[in-house]
Order: C-alpha cells, then sequence, then structure tokens
C-alpha cells in the first residue's frame, strides 16, 4: 500500500500490511489507530469473508510480547459488507496504558497505544487543513488568490455589480465558497475553543503565518473566516449566500487560476433572495432567508462573546452583525438552497427551524428558542437510511445543547429527551452490526459520523448516562481504522497509519501538496457511486477486497464521492478531536 510510516514502526507495520496484502488472507482485525482512552470504550472488529467462528482473542504487550488478557470474542454478528462474519473484541477493561496488539485465531492486529495522550495535538494538526483553504492570502501558498470577488447576482442592486467578499474559506477541494457551510464551520471552531480552551497552541499570526500574537490558532481561524463572512453581511438587509458554481469545476488547479466565469478574475456573489434560484436546468427548492442568516447569526453571537477582552472593538462589531443576520433571518421563514448552472447538485438543505433554535439561544431568546426546539425535535435523518445530500443540516441540532444550558425543568428535560430520542433511532439500526454502524451511507457520510458522535458526547456530557459511551465510540473509530478498509479518513492523522493518500484535491495530485488534517467525504452506498457523474478511478484500488454492493470507498483522486475532504466536515472534527483530547470534560476558561 502506499503510505508513508515513521521507520520506527516501519517493519512492524509492513510485515502486517504485506499479510492483509496476501490474496490467501480471510480475517482482519481492525482497530482505532489513533488508539485508545485508558477509561473509555476499546473495541476492535474482527472480520472475515468466511463464516468461521471466534471463540476468544487476546491483548498482548507489544513491549514484552507477554499475553496481558485473553477475553472471550462474544456474540457473532454476522454478516457486512465483504465480510461473512463478525466480532466485537471488547477490551475495555484493561485500563493501563501501554503499546498492544490483539491476537485472534491466528490474525494479529496492528500495534496500537493505550493513553491520556493518544488524541493530544490533533486538532491543531486538522487546523493545518483550515488553513490551507483561506481565500485571500493564502499562507500555505504564500499567495493570494480569488482577490477580485465578485460581481453580484440576484440582489437588489443591479446584476454584475462589484461587492468585496475577498476572504473566507474554500468549501472543499474545489474553490466555491458556501455562507451556509463556512458559517457552521465558525461556530464549531469557536465553540471547540470554548469549551476546550487548553487543547489550542499559539503558534501562528492572525493571517496564518508563523509565530504567536497572544490569540489561540483556533480564534486567529475563526475571526479570518468571521470577518471574510461578515462581508457577505455588508448590510442590514444585505447578505450573500455563495461565491462562485459549479463552473469551478472545469479543471483540476490551484485556486489562483480561477478564470473560468467571464469576467477575469472575478467570480460570482449570489444574493439571498428567499426565492428559487439556478439549479442546473433547474431551479432550486428556496423558500426563505432563514437557514444561512440564522447560522451568520450564532456565529456572529459566540465571536462576540469569546472576543470580548481580546478585541473590544471586534467584538462589538460581531455582536451587531448578529442581531442583523437574526432580523434578515426573519424576513422570509424557510431554507436557502445554493446554486448551481451546470449540474444538478447542490446542498439541498431543507431544514432551518434548527438553525433558528440555535441563533435565539446565542441571543438570550431562551423562549422562542424553545418553540423552534419543538418544531423539529429530531434531526430528520438520524435513524433513516438515506437522505439528500446536506438536506438536514448541520446534521445534528446544535441548538438543543445550547437551550440545554440554559433552560431548567421540562424545556431542558423535554431537549434532553430530544436528543435520547434521535441516538436510540441510530442504535436500533447499529445495534445489529458488528462495527455499530448506523450512520447511512449518503455523500460525505463522514460529516454525519463526526456530528453524530458530537450529539453522543453531549448527551452523555448533560445527563451524565453512559447508554451510549460504545456506539459514540465506535462512530469516532470509524473515522480512525476501526472500519471495513481499515484506513483513516483523514489526510495524515495518524502518521504512522493508514490514511488517504490520493484524494480528490488538487493540492496533492498537480503538486503532491499534504493536505494535512482534512476530512474526506467517506464511504458512500454502492447504488450511490454507481450513478455519479464523471466518477472513475486512475489507479488499481488497493481496496478492492473490502468494496461491497452495500458500500465503497476509494482512496484515489478520481473519486469525487468518498475521497474528497471538505472544509466543514473538518471543522466539526475539530471540535471533536477537541473533546477527546480534553477526554470529554468541559474546561470553561
Amino acid at each position: 500500500m502506499k503510505k508513508i510510516l515513521p521507520i520506527v514502526f516501519l517493519a512492524l507495520v509492513f510485515i502486517t500490511w504485506k499479510a492483509a496484502d496476501n490474496s490467501t488472507q480471510t480475517a482482519w482485525i481492525r482497530i482505532n489507530q489513533m488508539g485508545y482512552l485508558p477509561k473509555g470504550s476499546k473495541v476492535a472488529v474482527w472480520a472475515a469473508t468466511t463464516d468461521k467462528k471466534l471463540y476468544s482473542f487476546q491483548v498482548v504487550s507489544a513491549v514484552s510480547g507477554k499475553k496481558k488478557l485473553q477475553l472471550k470474542a462474544g456474540k457473532a454478528f454476522g454478516e457486512y459488507g465483504p465480510f461473512k462474519q463478525s466480532y466485537r473484541l471488547d477490551f475495555s477493561a484493561l485500563q493501563e496504558p501501554g503499546r498492544y496488539y490483539l491476537e485472534a485465531d491466528g490474525i494479529r492486529s496492528p500495534e496500537f497505544s493505550i493513553a491520556d495522550t493518544v488524541y493530544r495535538g490533533a486538532a491543531d494538526f486538522c487546523l493545518r487543513y483550515m488553513r490551507q483553504q483561506r481565500s485571500g492570502f493564502n499562507p500555505f501558498l504564500q499567495d493570494s488568490c480569488h482577490t477580485r470577488d465578485g460581481y453580484t447576482l440576484y440582489g437588489p442592486m443591479p446584476d454584475s455589480t462589484y461587492v468585496d467578499v475577498v476572504g473566507g474559506w474554500h468549501d472543499a477541494s474545489d474553490y466555491l465558497q458556501y455562507s451556509t457551510t463556512s458559517a457552521n464551520a465558525t461556530y464549531h471552531l469557536l465553540m471547540a475553543y470554548r469549551d476546550f480552551p487548553k487543547v489550542f497552541k499559539d503558534e501562528k499570526l492572525a493571517n496564518g503565518e508563523d509565530g504567536n500574537n497572544n490569540l489561540p490558532d483556533v480564534l486567529d481561524e475563526a475571526k479570518w473566516a468571521s470577518i471574510g463572512y461578515w462581508k457577505m453581511h455588508p448590510k442590514a438587509d444585505w447578505m450573500f449566500n455563495q461565491i462562485a458554481d459549479d463552473r469551478d469545476h472545469i479543471s483540476m488547479r490551484l485556486p489562483r487560476l480561477d478564470s473560468q466565469y467571464g469576467r477575469g478574475h472575478e467570480r460570482p456573489v449570489y444574493f439571498i433572495t428567499g426565492q428559487p434560484q439556478q439549479r442546473g436546468k433547474f431551479l432550486n427548492n428556496t423558500t426563505g432567508t432563514s437557514s444561512t442568516a440564522a447560522k451568520f447569526s450564532s456565529a456572529f453571537s459566540l465571536g462576540a462573546r469569546l472576543f470580548t477582552q481580546a478585541d473590544a472593538s471586534y467584538s462589538k462589531q460581531l455582536q451587531k452583525k448578529a442581531i442583523s443576520a437574526y432580523a434578515f433571518a426573519e424576513i422570509k421563514p424557510g431554507v436557502t438552497q445554493t446554486a448551481s448552472v451546470k449540474a444538478p447538485y447542490i446542498y439541498a438543505e431543507d431544514n432551518w427551524v434548527d438553525d433558528m433554535e440555535l441563533a435565539a439561544a446565542e441571543l438570550g431568546n431562551t423562549d422562542i428558542a424553545y418553540s423552534f426546539a419543538l418544531r423539529e425535535k429530531i434531526t430528520p435523518w438520524l435513524g433513516k437510511d438515506t437522505a439528500n445530500h446536506y438536506q438536514w443540516y448541520p446534521f445534528i441540532n446544535l441548538g438543543h445543547f445550547e437551550l440545554a444550558k440554559r433552560v431548567t425543568g421540562s424545556p431542558k428535560d423535554s431537549i434532553l429527551a430530544f436528543y435520547k430520542q434521535g441516538i436510540e433511532a441510530v442504535w436500533q439500526k447499529a445495534r445489529t452490526n458488528a462495527f455499530y454502524r448506523g450512520v447511512p451511507f449518503i455523500w460525505c457520510s463522514n460529516n454525519l459520523t463526526t456530528s453524530f458522535a458530537i450529539q453522543c458526547i453531549w448527551y452523555q456530557e448533560l445527563t451524565g448516562d453512559k447508554h451510549y459511551e460504545q456506539l459514540a465510540q465506535a462512530n469516532i473509530d470509524w473515522l480512525f481504522g476501526l472500519n471495513p478498509w481499515g484506513t483513516s479518513m483523514v489526510y495524515g492523522l495518524p502518521s504512522w497509519g493508514d490514511t488517504p493518500v490520493d484524494p480528490h484535491s488538487s493540492f496533492t495530485h498537480l503538486n503532491q501538496y499534504p493536505i494535512d488534517g482534512g476530512l474526506v467525504d467517506g464511504p458512500v452506498y454502492g447504488s450511490i457511486y454507481g450513478n455519479l457523474i464523471g466518477i472513475q478511478l486512475f489507479n488499481p484500488d488497493e481496496y478492492a477486497g473490502f468494496q461491497s454492493g452495500l458500500v465503497v470507498y476509494h482512496d484515489d483522486y478520481g473519486d469525487y464521492s468518498t475521497n474528497e475532504p471538505t472544509m466543514d466536515g473538518t471543522a466539526s472534527l475539530i471540535y471533536l478531536l477537541a473533546a477527546l483530547e480534553s477526554q470529554f470534560r468541559f474546561d470553561k476558561k
């Protein structure tokens, strides 16, 4: 396999992976390559392409070679994806820090660590990808891009009016910029610092270059984004939903080479009208102004509180923007979808009351927030087999968490019951397979996985109920290798592991630039993969033996459906990793 590994692990891992490549091998042990927390859930999965039974397994010290535990394999879960038989190997009883591996019926797992520090530095590592996504001045490229954004469409001003919206983040491996994903990503970064301030370092300047400025790098990144995106709300009655459109997809290139919109280096900026706009040959299903504007309001509100001491003037500007953005959300209650010109693919968001709940809670309007909470008790995809692309965004109800911390009595009990009901719906699907997989394999399934793990953690923190601890950990483990393919879904994390090396990204494909910390889209149903436009694999599929009619994942830049990193998914992952580094403790600054 085409992976880069530190020399200290090379010999052992080479042997392990060569065994995995052996066409005669019929069983594998999948682990979380990041390792396991001493007091947390610790599970691996033994999976086989035969129906062989497994009765026991061993935990072995990688240092001494001595057996630490002999445990029963437990329940046989049967078929899943490419496997005919599977077992969950639960070794949670082992809490002693160290390096270990598992053995079961002659199959040996890769080595892993048990330690309090297995997630140390991971959140900051993923911030590298966020900096690399900057539009305007890009510190990774040491160059500027999209400095002429942009010309207006659909607004109250004449079409093609120039407005300055330079800044923010590129959305994914393309260079579109969506307000809905950007505001949500900004909120996650701010929230990560609010809840886990001790996790983040100060090693970068505000422009993303090396140095320190007495501000944690996560706040530098959030501030960069929010300054860029308040340009998308330049007046109380003006708000824009996106910069550029799917004409971006004409080729793989670095961002400064964008010039395909017929106006030099200017790109279109789409005004939020609350009315349907372009979607290929059709129109999207926009119904109002609420979903994007409310997300902006929430991010501005939280930013205003966090920057009160560090930058009082900036904080006051953010608070003013939060109030006007909320008012814009109320102009026409409904959802704002994205626009496209050539293809039918858009962010087809269909819910907005969750966004209004969060925005109202952040502004201190708990009664109004609770009224919105009652209108969407459970995020609709939870427990379902499928959904449209970004249909229920941001994948979990952030407003429930914020509101539950602000109310007491019956309202709080109701909100916690909503969270539990959603988790239970996923659990009823997950409990039937060894991977505890209950998240649907739709486009950006890793984003859903990350968000669902966060909801489980929040529920545990708010209630003290640990009933879903293994379910939460199974979703975390899935992201870092405990999945049918045995690969992490995060570029370069962990550095010694099997991680993506050939993502759908111009940075890596054209220039071999690492996209450290980028969370790729993740596996999709075989039926989805088979019907997407323009997908082809350019290299032999190293995971061919683990693909199935149920689900596929390819580490190949030609597969934009499973192997493209996303900015907003990575921002959510940063929050999750910060929680894990803090071991779920909600430290307050």
